[in-house]
Parts: structure tokens; C-alpha cells; sequence
């Protein structure tokens, strides 16, 4: 299980986030008085530094990459074309010639000129709608081509070119790579609930072992996969586009992509839209300890309701006591893997623990863990390994896509690591396991992965501003495990122009996931430049 991803918004497989949190030890309420130390602080109280915007003025030696033109072609499903974007490899030392470049992966749909389309509202085009789904590590492209061509509203899709870049070292924009199939099979069932010295010395080799595996097959491209770049990369198509101002919609991690955007080029932000929000000005130990935290409120309310039926496998009493049988079932998997039907394959604890975390971003998987579970308890693990394959984005075919690769790729860039050894993340497990008795102490060892890295991290805490941006649109759900509700309070009370939109529900994300509330407040903005209220509550 890597802490440092958000899972994908539904739509495209699991739904993709990433993984920061926000400065509190629980997912936070609406009612709850919101702390300045989550919103301007990092670790021990330190204050985050505000992040300086970029000159308006486009570098001579960028100059090129604003001027390029691109070669649209046909792909995909029928009405989407792609091209190829070049952009430098590093923007502090930009230089000609294929080795110091990155070619990124870009999909739209096919622009309908500047009248509208036939029978359609009559509304003139309003150019082109960026849209990321997360991770880091989620591909644009696919999320583009595959749900939000389809499932965003007709007059968005009417009024909109939907763009989508898969970002530098995601998807089809030169992947990172780091393992074989096979290693990664391997890698998932490392045990990271250590219970000896031993454990504990095959744990941490097994995440040398991966940075060391994308250093080798990734080379040079691992130093540059950072959030401030690809952010960089987005200005660049927005020029090649001809957009005066980037129009945006982000879910989880796209939403410190967007805020990372929106702090460096405010002059050019447009209707952004940020859902599932991160907080940008939080250590990575705060963000890997309060989204433990995320995940226990949101492993509170599945109980809650599981205890409610009567084929409930934890239980028919109290929520404590669920969380004391699904602890059980851990240790006795760890003790003992499942028979899965597969003899090449069993179940671990940790592949047990990844399949329940999986379930916890949508609601809607609850009865599918119900299930899970209850098989799982007969001995049978086969649901709960399809669910943490899912987590993982194995293929039936035993292939992973590379979003686990670019999830460390990126995180481990944008913020110093939570621990940089073992002593360290035992010195933290009593916040942990009070922030989760039931995740907490596989969240601990997990928010290790970046200790050993094989690039230094460019990036650390920052607050965003965005001084003379438009409105920010910023949702958060209160009862969200992967990108907890104080994280959208602190972002939205950074930025001068944060208009906040609270959802009072379960899941990941709340943007067309069946909030009628939400999608007109976030669909007013885009179509009439609306911004809702801010403190708009839906329920």
C-alpha cells in the first residue's frame, strides 16, 4: 500500500487521488472551527513560505515551446484528436534537442469553431477545459477519452473543448518505470506491518529496491516529475492553445496541480475548480498522519452502516467493535495468507488492508467489501486481492500501469520525506495508531517509501495565494478519506480569491457523484463564470 497516492475520481478504473493532508489528527466537520496553523503551518508550528509567482513575461529561452504548434490527428474514441506537446526538461536551464526535452501526451475534444454546435444552446465557444483526475500518477488522457468526454454535463462538453495532458512521467508523456510485473507483484506483498527487526530490514530494502528501479529505468526524467513542472507544462499548452486564461478542473491531487497553477501564473487563471482539495502547506508527515486520519472516519461511517445489515462481517454491534474485528482479521491474515483459487497467488495482510482502503473511496464499493470480507473470513481472500489489484491498477493480465511508479516519482519531489528511517517512523507510531487503531500503524511504516529515494525532493510546504486570479473554486467532503475536509478549508483560506463549497457526505471527490447541489454551483461557474458563494454547504 503506498500512502503518498490519491486514488483516481471515479470514472476510469478506481478512482485516482494522491495523498496529503490537512493540519488536524481527524477528518474535520463543517461545524468545526477552522485552525490557521492548517492553513499557513507546516510541521511543530514552522509557518509555510508563500510561493512567488512567475514574471508575466515569458522567457526568451521558453519562447519556442510558447510558439509551437501542434500536429492534431484523429484517436480514440470518435470526436477526440491528440498531438504531442515538447516542453524543456528542466525550465531553470532550458535547452534545444530531444535529450533535454519531454514530449507530453495531449487529447481534446475535436473544437466545434466559434458558433455552437448544431442543436445545440446557441452559446459561442469559450475555448478549452483542462481536466486532471489525480494521483499523482492518473492519466489525463484516459480520463478524458474514457468518462469525462461522456459524463460531464452536455452544455460543459457544448461550451468547452475537454483538454487533457497526461502530465510529465504519467501515462503515454514518457512514463516512469521502476519494476518488472513480476517485482511489483512482489513489492505489493511485502509485509508493512513489521512485527521484527527482521520485517523491518526487508521492508526498507524493498523501497531502496524500488527507487532504485525507477533511477535505472527512468534516468534522468525522475529529477524533473515535480508538481511545479508539470504546472509549467500546463501554461505552455494553454499558449500553444491560444487560451488567454487556463479553465480548470482538478479532483484530489489535480487540485495541487491547479492551486500550484493558479499561485504561479495568477495573472492567467481562469475558472478553476478544485475538488477534493490539498493542502499545499503541510509537511508530508502532516499529510500521511491526517489522511490516516481521513481513512479511520471514513472506515467509521462504512461500520456504521455495515453494523445496520444483517450479513455485516464484522459484527452487529458498535463501530469500536468492528474496528476491533477488522484488526483480528489482519493479524490473521499476516499470520497465515488466504487461498485466493489462484496457486501462484495468495492474500497478505497488506494486500488485505490495500483491498479495504481501496473500498473506502466511494461508497458505493461498501457492499462490494461486505462481500469481500465475508468470503475472506470463510478463508476465501479472492475479493479482497481483485480489490487491491484494482488499488495497484493490475490488469487480468498480470501487467500494472505505471500510476504506482509516478505516484513516488512525483510525491517524493514535491516535499522532504515523513521519515528518512525505521527509528523515526517508531518514534511516530502512537500518533498514528491514535489517528487510526485500525490503519494507522501500516499508514506509519507506509510514509517510509520516500526515505530512501534516489533524488533529493525540490520542493517543500508553501501557502498559495494566487493574488489576482478569478475565483477559486474549492469543494471539499466532509467525511472524504484520501483528502480529509480540513485540507479544502486550509486551501481555500490561503487563496485570496478561495470560494469554498462543502459537501456533507461520504467518498473521495463530490463533483458528479450524484450531488445535484454541487454540480450546479460547480457547473454555474463554468457556463456563466457564476462562483458560488463562498461557504455554499450541500448535503
Amino acid at each position: 500500500m503506498h500512502t503518498t497516492r490519491f486514488l483516481r475520481v471515479p470514472g476510469v478504473g478506481i478512482a485516482v487521488a494522491g495523498l496529503l493532508i490537512s493540519g488536524c489528527t481527524n477528518g474535520g466537520s463543517p461545524e468545526e472551527p477552522h485552525s490557521e496553523a492548517s492553513a499557513t503551518s507546516t510541521s511543530a508550528g514552522a509557518p509555510a513560505p508563500p510561493l512567488k509567482p512567475l514574471p508575466a513575461k515569458v522567457p526568451d529561452g521558453l519562447r519556442p515551446y510558447y510558439g509551437q504548434k501542434l500536429d492534431w490527428r484523429g484517436c480514440g474514441p470518435a470526436g477526440f484528436e491528440c498531438a504531442t506537446l515538447r516542453v524543456p526538461l528542466d525550465y531553470e536551464h532550458p535547452r534545444s534537442g530531444s535529450e533535454h526535452e519531454v514530449r507530453l501526451a495531449v487529447t481534446r475534444t475535436k473544437p466545434g469553431g466559434s458558433g455552437a454546435k448544431p442543436g445545440g444552446s446557441g452559446r459561442k465557444r469559450a475555448g478549452s477545459l483542462h481536466v486532471n483526475p489525480g494521483g499523482p500518477g492518473g492519466s489525463a488522457v484516459e480520463y478524458v477519452q474514457q468518462s469525462a468526454g461522456v459524463a460531464y454535463p452536455a452544455e460543459v462538453r457544448e461550451r468547452f473543448s475537454l483538454v487533457g495532458m497526461d502530465p510529465r512521467g504519467v501515462g503515454r508523456s514518457e512514463p516512469v518505470e521502476c519494476l518488472s510485473d513480476k517485482q511489483m507483484d512482489a513489492y505489493t506483498r511485502v509485509d508493512q506491518t513489521p512485527d521484527d527487526e527482521g520485517e523491518t530490514v526487508e521492508l526498507s530494502a524493498a523501497y531502496g529496491k524500488f527507487g532504485q528501479g525507477c533511477q535505472k529505468r527512468s534516468g534522468k526524467l525522475l529529477g524533473h516529475a515535480s508538481t511545479m513542472e508539470a504546472a509549467r507544462d500546463m501554461d505552455v499548452l494553454r499558449a500553444v492553445l491560444g487560451d488567454k486564461k487556463l479553465n480548470y478542473v482538478g479532483a484530489s491531487y489535480g487540485t495541487y496541480l491547479g492551486a500550484t497553477y493558479a499561485g504561479l501564473f495568477p495573472q492567467r487563471a481562469g475558472r478553476l475548480v478544485l475538488d477534493g482539495a490539498m493542502d499545499p502547506s503541510l509537511s508530508s508527515l502532516r499529510v500521511n498522519r491526517e489522511q490516516t486520519a481521513g481513512f479511520e472516519a471514513a472506515f467509521k461511517a462504512f461500520a456504521r452502516d455495515c453494523v445496520s445489515h444483517s450479513d455485516c462481517p464484522l459484527g452487529d454491534g458498535t463501530v469500536r467493535e468492528a474496528g476491533a474485528q477488522l484488526s483480528a482479521f489482519f493479524e490473521r491474515v499476516d499470520r497465515k495468507p488466504l487461498d485466493t483459487g489462484s496457486p501462484r497467488r495468495s492474500l497478505t495482510e497488506s494486500q488485505a488492508t490495500t483491498g479495504v482502503i481501496r473500498a473506502m473511496y466511494d461508497e458505493g464499493s461498501w457492499p462490494v467489501l461486505r462481500e469481500a470480507l465475508t468470503a475472506a473470513k470463510k478463508g476465501n481472500g479472492e475479493q479482497l486481492l481483485a480489490l487491491s489489484d484494482d488499488y495497484y491498477e493490475r490488469g487480468p493480465d498480470g501487467s500494472y500501469s505505471n500510476t504506482m511508479y509516478a505516484n513516488p516519482a512525483v510525491n517524493c519531489l514535491d516535499l522532504p520525506p515523513a521519515f528518512t528511517g525505521p527509528d523515526e517512523v517508531k518514534k511516530a507510531l502512537p500518533s498514528f495508531e491514535k489517528a487510526s487503531p485500525v490503519f494507522g500503524r501500516g499508514f506509519a511504516w507506509a510514509a517510509m517509501n520516500c526515505a530512501d529515494w534516489p533524488q533529493d525532493p525540490t520542493g517543500s510546504p508553501h501557502r498559495i495565494a494566487a493574488e489576482g486570479a478569478d475565483p477559486v473554486v474549492v469543494v471539499g467532503t466532509t467525511r472524504d478519506p484520501a483528502t480529509p475536509y480540513r485540507w479544502a478549508r486550509g486551501l481555500a483560506g490561503q487563496l485570496s480569491t478561495g470560494r469554498l463549497v462543502t459537501y456533507e457526505g461520504d467518498g473521495h471527490t463530490a463533483y458528479l457523484r450524484g450531488s445535484r447541489c454541487v454540480d450546479e454551483a460547480i457547473n454555474g461557474y463554468l457556463l456563466r463564470g457564476q462562483a458560488p458563494q463562498n461557504g455554499t454547504t450541500c448535503r
